[in-house]
């Protein structure tokens, strides 16, 4: 059990002590204070709050709204839906902020309070560490009874948000229409069940196999939308002879596709096929952060734009592409950012675009997946002892590979060629992550486990 306190929101198990789970106490607190944030730096007094279906999320949703609401906020209450839709609504209720109550990919047990500033964006750094230094101060004023904040509930925003994605350039309703597709879908007993059949049916899609598209927040499955988790998904689309399967995270910004034979898609190549469609109408610039694949460089390259990695984090990435005026981005989980929508992962969009590249390429989707280049990524981690100055460890690894591309902007990356290993310590234990990527499953491996064995002797030196 535990409470990660970030600067982009709380996350936490549901139940235990204060101060050291998502309990009732901190959720209080961490409202007031990311209320009073807002209040202090937009000067606006309006709030969207939205929740996955997890089955913490009324309880959670009430204590928000209560706490908002005696310092003076007034709440504008979406009720069940999905991140993506909070992150658009906060800009059409021209509300000074949002709170997502989701754990996005985590366990049932688990909840938290994603924080959004005025433009439905996630807060930044800076942003964070004020609302956590906020959040100790014991000397909260609460209003009066005449000054209470107001409280409002608003259906159908996920309707809105299926019908700006319907007026996008790019989304070809007509096309994915014609295709007659039939399509299987994993919900996991979240908000998607209630977004994805109705974005579909909006595309001209009627052919619907539904697994698990009930919001009652029982999780049939661990819920993160990777290959080990998505087996049914799998042999349902076989044994219906779908098309194509569809699997979304529990909030709604994470996309997994599972081709007609079975076999996965990829996570990591839903941006990549989706960024393909979108640069095959106009040279641009894409973003990435640094443990996503080179599958993106490569075809961004190709298509005559330029590429660029951020440090991981949604708000990293976004921040890069308002940069380098990115036309499309994201991160290698399949999340899915396209700015001409809004900026934010959103699993909607990714699906409307992906199906419109379906349709007008006349491909199936494992001949579509084919057609990019192949990489693997290999995924690890090290333990160590707390006591190690993990600091110095990646100063070592960097006096070693002093001769090849380093970068050092969010843990440490070097570049091999047309290969690459990214390491990155974990903020709230005693860990490293190693992510390598080869065009071979074996030597993405052996790149792994060198830089572990590294890691492991300079620790012994340590």
């Amino acid at each position: 059990m535990s409470l990660i306190k970030s600067i982009s929101g709380i996350r936490g198990t549901i139940g235990g002590l204060p101060g050291e789970n998502l309990t009732p106490t901190d959720i209080m607190k961490f409202t007031i204070a990311f209320g009073n944030w807002v209040k202090q730096n937009s000067g606006n007094k309006k709030i969207v709050i939205g929740r996955d279906a997890r089955i913490s999320g009324q309880m959670v949703n009430n204590i928000i709204v209560g706490s908002l609401q005696a310092i003076g906020i007034d709440v504008v209450d979406l009720g069940l839906s999905t991140t993506p839709t909070v992150e658009l609504a906060v800009v059409d209720e021209k509300a000074g902020g949002g709170i997502i109550i989701t754990a996005s990919h985590n366990p049932k047990q688990w909840n938290a309070l994603k924080l959004l500033n005025q433009h439905g964006e996630f807060i930044s750094a800076k942003a964070g560490e004020e609302v956590l230094k906020l959040a100790e101060d014991k000397n909260v004023q609460f209003e009066e009874v005449n000054a209470l904040g107001s409280y409002t509930q608003k259906d159908g925003y996920i309707d809105r948000h299926i019908e700006k994605i319907l007026k996008l350039k790019l989304v070809d309703k007509e096309a994915i229409k014609a295709k007659n597709y039939k399509i299987v879908i994993d919900c996991v007993n979240s908000t998607g069940g209630i977004a994805v059949p109705k974005l579909l049916r909006a595309l001209g899609v009627e052919d619907i196999m539904e697994l698990y598209t009930e919001p009652t927040g029982h999780f049939t499955h661990n819920p993160e939308p990777l290959p080990e988790n998505l087996s049914e998904l799998s042999n349902t689309v076989k044994k219906y002879k779908a098309n194509l399967g569809i699997s979304v995270d529990p909030d709604v910004d994470r996309l997994a596709l599972v081709c007609e034979d079975g076999d996965m898609f990829g996570e990591e190549y839903t941006l990549v096929a989706v960024a393909d469609y979108v640069l095959g109408k106009k040279k641009a610039n894409t973003v990435s952060n640094l443990s996503s694949t080179r599958a993106l460089r490569d075809i961004t390259e190709k298509a005559g734009g330029e590429y660029f990695a951020s440090a991981v984090g949604e708000v990293n990435v976004v921040e890069k592409m308002k940069e380098v005026k990115a036309i499309i981005g994201g991160e290698g989980n399949g999340g899915v950012i396209y700015p001409e929508l809004h900026y934010g992962r959103d699993a909607l969009v990714g699906i409307a675009l992906f199906l419109s590249h379906l349709a007008k390429s006349g491909k199936n989707a494992s001949i579509l997946k084919a057609t990019y280049p192949h990489y693997y990524i290999s995924k690890k981690k090290i333990d160590l002892d707390s006591s190690v100055n993990i600091d110095h460890l990646f100063k070592e690894i960097e006096k070693k590979y002093k001769k090849q591309p380093i970068n050092t902007i969010d843990g440490l990356k070097i570049d091999f060629d047309r290969e690459w290993v990214h390491l990155r310590r974990s903020n709230t234990e005693p860990i490293i992550r190693i992510y390598a990527e080869s065009n071979s499953e074996t030597t993405a491996n052996h790149i792994a486990n060198q830089i572990m064995n590294d890691l492991k002797g300079f620790s012994k030196k340590a």
